[in-house]
């Protein structure tokens, strides 16, 4: 779903602000809700979320502000109505962890490229 501003906000060039959307939620166990950024902000006007995505968990009671972060050379200004970031509401699974030793893969430790272009 979209996120909408309920209030106006000023973006400077690289500083990061709080934009309030007047919403509040009370997700299940075992659920969580992700913000993510809008890709047309990113494109048009370098927005973007600096915690992308951000993590609502099921205890937060709170309203839900995006942190938005503007990325280009002058400022914006986020308007009251404005459509701000999208949200999704996914279930996950709680695990707990258990020391011990990992077991083998074809891949192993290799990362940041190791298994191809």
């Amino acid at each position: 779903m979209d996120l909408i501003a309920v209030e106006s906000v000023v973006l400077p060039p690289g500083e990061p602000r709080l934009v309030p959307t007047g919403l509040a939620l009370e997700l299940p166990p075992g659920y969580e809700a992700q913000i993510r950024p809008r890709s047309g902000l990113a494109l048009k006007h370098a927005i973007t979320l600096p915690n992308s995505p951000a993590t609502i968990d099921p205890g937060y009671r709170g309203e839900v502000r995006v942190i938005l972060l503007n990325l280009g050379r002058s400022e914006y200004t986020v308007r009251k109505g404005d459509r701000i970031a999208q949200l999704v509401i996914a279930r996950y699974e709680a695990i707990e962890w258990e020391e011990g030793e990992l077991g083998e893969s074809a891949r192993g430790a290799g990362g940041f490229g190791s298994s191809g272009r």
